[in-house]
């Protein structure tokens, strides 16, 4: 198996495992009454599945991004910079036009 599909499934692992945890520190602390409303619900085991499901999603992209981006090479020591842009120079000067005041609308 290549090393970043190992990566992957990996992480999304990790990912959907602390969503497991996120879910259950939520009813376990009862936020948002969700205890009473899944436990009182014929439809509270789906509701929680769903739920998991959903923070998993989010979770596993999270650990992976953060797992790519602490992939880092460390052939990096020669400073890169670049060269800079010239920076557009007006060619007109911006002159203040005065504005009559005196007759204004009424509406």
């Amino acid at each position: 198996m290549p090393k970043l599909v190992r990566l992957y499934i990996t992480q999304v692992a990790i990912g959907f495992g602390l969503a497991g945890v996120f879910v259950a520190m939520l009813l376990w602390f009862n936020i948002a009454n969700l205890w009473h409303l899944v436990s009182h619900s014929d439809k509270g085991l789906l509701a929680v599945v769903i739920l998991w499901f959903a923070n998993g999603i989010v979770f596993a992209g999270v650990q992976f991004g953060i797992a790519v981006m602490r992939m880092k090479d460390d052939d990096d020591d020669e400073p890169r910079g670049g060269h800079r842009q010239h920076i557009m120079q007006r060619d007109y000067v911006a002159i203040p036009v005065p504005v009559d005041q005196g007759h204004k609308r009424t509406t």
